[in-house]
């Protein structure tokens, strides 16, 4: 490692939460009094919205995963869930104006394939039922595993519209797979690719772990290379966090400089490995082939206001609130989060139970951190035109900071991330934290 690249570790403490979505969501609080959700959405732009479903299951619970999700679904589960959500649709649709659209869609978890092929149709219809809802004629994301990939389902994700499927790999190396706790066989893997791509799904993205327990740079490159051969429209290259209540987390320290390091190091090598294999780097998780078809808004669009979230780990964002339902990483926790979501009514649904407040300032740090992280950086004119000033005005200490580590690039209209500043993306982004959402997270973590 060079001189100033040890001095600028030394300064950055490591981050072991991906930085994604402000304000997280464990900053959210409860509501009082609970607001109308009808309220909430009375004055919103509903021209172009973006609807996101949630679906908590997975066939298995990963090492290092602490998503919101439970493992399996006994005693009909996923019936009363798409039941719950069902209603939940009806209370939203009341909400929204008959004029609204949906310009983007996407289906998270948890692992949405998790559902049967019939259950999955009944997913799509409960999305088609929002107004103004065509998922054939926008962008559609939906995230699948090896194990759910398969040829039912898949049919029923391209004939219902899909343009784009995430498939989380993570690894092809078996013993990187055990050790990350993560059950699978290559085999399956080469198997569910296939058969994705014989749906002609147009964009296949394949995710993919570094800093596993053993995983060497040669052994990274190894399952980048066994990626590549699928010709995958995207990449997402993740960091391993060894975060609390997480199998790992009971085995491993959370922070270990040497292994944060190593992990650096895996980073660099992977990004530089798919920039000279024809993709341009979009974020410091995102790389997209240079060839690739632009069928619009990529992930990142999920997280701008006016989303409309369905299921009980979905956020919904408004410009002045952004609203789910309880959070939880801890089994027990989830199943009770759940069982409560699949027991209220129509009218249950017409309220929102937890949430952040967007103020201005809010409003200011999460454009800056939105625009920031991404490769093509801030334009400062349209920060400007947003907010009436420039953001050295009202983050000028953080800039500047970021300048003495050289994590910003020499750019005259905008403010763009060196490689450097990429690489630490997720260290950089808490330094736009508000002391509210700061002190918000800290205290859930010590409840």
């Amino acid at each position: 490692m060079r001189t100033d690249e040890a001095a600028t570790h030394q300064q950055v403490a490591p981050y072991q939460q991906y930085v994604y979505a402000y304000p997280h969501k464990t900053a959210y609080r409860p509501l009082t009094p609970r607001p109308s959700v009808a309220s909430l959405w009375e004055n919103e732009p509903d021209a172009a919205l973006s609807l996101y479903l949630h679906i908590p299951f997975c066939e298995v619970r990963c090492g290092f995963c602490n998503l919101f999700t439970r493992v399996g679904a006994p005693d009909e589960a996923t019936t009363r869930y798409l039941d719950a959500l069902e209603r939940q649709s009806m209370a939203m649709r009341d909400a929204l104006s008959p004029s609204a659209r949906t310009a983007t869609a996407a289906i998270g978890g948890g692992t949405p394939t998790f559902l049967t092929p019939g259950e999955l149709e009944r997913l799509f219809d409960i999305a088609e039922s929002m107004p103004g809802t065509d998922l054939r004629a926008i962008p559609l994301s939906v995230e699948a595993s090896p194990s759910t990939a398969t040829p039912d389902r898949l049919r029923i994700l391209a004939d219902r519209g899909t343009t784009r499927l995430s498939i989380g790999v993570q690894t092809f190396d078996p013993d990187e797979a055990r050790a990350a706790v993560r059950p699978q066989r290559r085999s399956d893997v080469d198997a569910a690719l296939a058969a994705i791509r014989d749906t002609a799904i147009p964009v296949l993205n394949i995710d993919l772990i570094y800093g596993i327990d053993g995983q060497t740079d040669r052994s990274f490159v190894a399952s980048i290379d066994a990626a590549l051969q699928w010709r995958p429209e995207e990449l997402y290259l993740y960091p391993l966090y060894v975060r609390p209540l997480t199998g790992l987390a009971r085995r491993a320290p959370l922070v270990d400089p040497e292994w944060d390091e190593h992990r650096l190091r895996l980073y660099r090598t992977g990004r530089d490995h798919l920039l000279a294999n024809g993709y341009e780097q979009q974020s410091m998780r995102m790389f997209r082939r240079v060839d690739a078809p632009d069928l619009g808004p990529n992930d990142y669009a999920c997280q701008s206001d006016g989303m409309v979230g369905l299921g009980c780990g979905a956020r919904s964002y408004t410009r002045d609130l952004h609203y789910s339902f309880d959070y939880a990483v801890d089994a027990t926790q989830v199943r009770a989060i759940i069982d409560d979501f699949t027991g209220r009514s129509v009218d249950d649904f017409r309220r929102a139970d937890y949430g952040f407040v967007i103020s201005d300032d809010e409003r200011r740090r999460r454009y800056f951190l939105q625009s920031v992280l991404q490769a093509d950086g801030l334009a400062t004119d349209d920060y400007r035109a947003q907010f009436g000033a420039a953001p050295h005005d009202h983050f000028g200490e953080v800039i500047d900071r970021w300048r003495r580590r050289g994590w910003l690039a020499d750019h005259p209209a905008r403010l763009q991330l060196s490689a450097d500043g990429l690489a630490y993306s997720d260290a950089l982004g808490p330094e736009l934290f508000s002391p509210a959402v700061v002190a918000a997270m800290a205290d859930y973590e010590r409840r």
